[in-house]
């Protein structure tokens, strides 16, 4: 948590840039795994977090901004919770320690909503993305679950983007401290990635160092051989030698912001000819990507330069033909490389999915493209200081696109697809970074994972 000021003079600029009428947020309860009491690790909505700071079930807010007054509901715990959970402070110390003057029982919450509504008042509120939530919205605002998300409050998700998406010095210090438990887990993963060794033998060693640091892992984390399938969740192979290995985790803070980190590791700690000469491509285009970052320019055009540098390494490879610059515009990299350089890092690791993708990484001003690859960029917009980045080019051999494109004859001009299906045993290879926009470039958050071919290898065989 941090200091009251925080949280005090957030609500003041939502305040200002909603400009009437009640916001709402509701916390997050608990998830039962398979009955009532025993339930999911606890992860409080990060909208309320931004604005509340109180990391606990049972939590809800309003913000009245015609009134300049902001309300925590919730309830004192009794002997019972005491007993099995341990104690909590009042309510009235808890609101204290994130500037909140007023509280009420948490009952109390559907009726101040319902005298708003009565009054003909605004009444704001964010798209729900958890089922319990969404009965509770409509239940109190008489909008059908379905269409809860296309009534949410423009304004508010306007609003909460511009102030959530530029991050203040003390979130960058909490991204960092998740990049650095970041490093300690892939070094004690490259040192595990060896033949013989199952896959959840890694993802388990890496989650244990979150663990042993009071963290929790970001989001499911990804380890795998079959690199060439993006989100890869199952962990039940050998690692073999001659694979690679795809390894996609992060971290969270105790204060619940986000790292995402991925290294692609040679099984048995040696990158052969091939593996090589497509990690470099990846690299060569994570670097230029990096370097590209500063204020002013759209992030956009940073993908697109960076899959002009990929592809012209896939030319060099023999792998694809034509002109580089053609070919990017016509999309024939996305077979390739089918997914966006980099999405905004906070307190989600895809920051602020839950408001919509175009409403963060668009905004009103770019356009999402409908080509294949391009489509799935999540960030497009103009770069401002304060931005936190992740960089993630990666290429990837994908036996079933392979076979749908040379069978409708895609891209012909620009795909050598004869050299290509030599490579359809390859598997994948990414590499990401979090990164800052400063005032006059960028800035790599947390310190040093190796990524370079040589400190891959020796990282690796340590």
């Amino acid at each position: 948590m941090f200091k009251s000021v925080t949280y005090i003079e957030r609500r003041k600029l939502l305040k200002k840039d909603v400009g009437s009428g009640l916001i709402l947020f509701l916390g997050n309860e608990e998830s039962p795994m398979n009955y009532p009491a025993n339930t999911y690790h606890y992860r409080q909505d990060s909208s309320f977090l931004y604005f509340f700071g109180l990391d606990s079930p049972g939590l809800a807010a309003v913000i009245d901004v015609d009134a300049g007054k902001d309300v925590l509901f919730g309830d004192d715990i009794g002997i019972e919770d005491i007993i099995w959970m341990g104690n909590l402070p009042k309510m009235k110390e808890r609101a204290f320690e994130v500037g909140v003057r007023h509280t009420a029982p948490r009952a109390s919450f559907a009726a101040t909503v319902r005298q708003a509504l009565a009054a003909g008042r605004p009444v704001h509120y964010l798209p729900p993305y958890r089922a319990d939530n969404a009965l509770v919205l409509s239940d109190l605002l008489g909008i059908p679950v379905k269409e809860l998300k296309s009534k949410a409050s423009q304004g508010l998700i306007r609003a909460i983007v511009a102030q959530r998406i530029i991050k203040s010095k003390e979130e960058v210090r909490e991204i960092e401290s998740a990049v650095a438990a970041s490093q300690a887990m892939y070094l004690a993963a490259m040192k595990l990635a060896k033949p013989g060794r199952y896959e959840y033998e890694i993802s388990g060693a890496m989650e244990g160092i979150a663990l042993s640091r009071g963290m929790h892992l970001a989001f499911p984390p990804i380890v795998t051989i079959n690199g060439q399938t993006l989100h890869m969740h199952d962990h039940g192979n050998i690692l073999v030698k001659g694979r690679l290995l795809v390894m996609d985790c992060g971290a969270e803070s105790a204060t619940s912001y986000a790292s995402d980190i991925t290294r692609t590791v040679p099984v048995g700690g040696r990158f052969n000819r091939r593996q090589k000469d497509v990690y470099e491509i990846v690299l060569a285009g994570q670097e230029t990507a990096i370097k590209a970052l500063k204020p002013g320019i759209n992030f956009k055009d940073i993908h697109l330069q960076t899959a002009r540098v990929m592809a012209a390494g896939l030319k060099d490879l023999g792998l694809m033909k034509g002109g580089t610059g053609e070919a990017v515009a016509a999309g024939a990299h996305a077979l390739f490389f089918p997914h966006g350089l980099g999405h905004n890092l906070g307190l989600d690791v895809h920051d602020m999915e839950d408001y919509g993708e175009n409403n963060v990484g668009y905004g009103e001003k770019v356009e999402r493209s409908s080509q294949f690859g391009l489509a799935y960029l999540r960030m497009a917009r103009e770069l401002r200081p304060g931005h936190v980045m992740t960089i993630e080019p990666g290429l990837y051999f994908i036996p079933a696109l392979f076979a749908l494109w040379r069978k409708e004859k895609k891209h012909r001009d620009f795909i050598v697809y004869d050299a290509v299906e030599k490579f359809l045993d390859f598997g994948g290879a990414r590499i990401e970074d979090d990164v800052l926009v400063t005032e006059k470039g960028r800035k790599v958050l947390g310190p040093p994972i190796p990524k370079t071919v040589v400190d891959v290898e020796k990282a690796c065989r340590s």
